[in-house]
């Protein structure tokens, strides 16, 4: 089974559409879309895009689909910089309201089952939050505890926009991007 996970696209159609067309070529059975998909220039297009795909696609949402939802239901959300807030002021304005209940029934985390790797989970940033950051230099006794929680042995995220593959415990984790 090849899955394609998909992170962090922020409203970037073009980047979007270029990504979709390499899906395409290689002819993946499912895609998994990790969250942060709507704030940014074109959420409704990147929306409709997914949405329409012709594989089975499941979405997660990420820290932006939080900020988006909460501003939704008229949160003030003090603890964000101005300019996040506005993004997801913005980003309610651009979706229609079929969308954003398609977006608040996302869950934060999903799991996988294929053939040959078993198990494979998929968060947007770590198995505990959509906002919590680790990178390829995070000390391993920092990351055990929180992948520990998890049961497959490969686990994938995003949030920080910077990819790698690396081993944590038992658990290989890798970062789409």
């Amino acid at each position: 089974m090849r899955i394609a996970a998909l992170y962090d696209i922020h409203g970037n159609l073009p980047a979007l559409e270029a990504v979709l067309k390499e899906v395409q070529q290689l002819a993946v059975d499912q895609v998994v879309v990790g969250g942060d998909v709507a704030p940014g220039p074109m959420p409704r297009e990147c929306l409709e895009q997914l949405i329409a795909l012709p594989m089975p696609t499941t979405f997660i949402h990420g820290n932006g689909e939080s900020a988006v939802l909460a501003v939704e239901r008229g949160e003030e959300l003090p603890h964000l910089p101005a300019f996040v807030r506005e993004l997801a002021r913005w980003t309610v304005e651009q979706l229609p309201s079929s969308f954003l209940e398609l977006v608040a029934g996302w869950p934060p985390t999903y799991t996988a089952s294929t053939n040959g790797l078993g198990d494979i989970f998929f968060c947007h940033a770590t198995p505990r939050n959509d906002t919590e950051i680790f990178t390829r230099l995070t000390p391993e006794e920092v990351l055990r505890p929180i992948f520990a929680s998890i049961r497959p042995a490969v686990a994938v995220c995003g949030h920080t926009h910077m990819p790698f593959d690396r081993q944590i415990g038992d658990k290989r984790v890798l970062n789409a991007g």
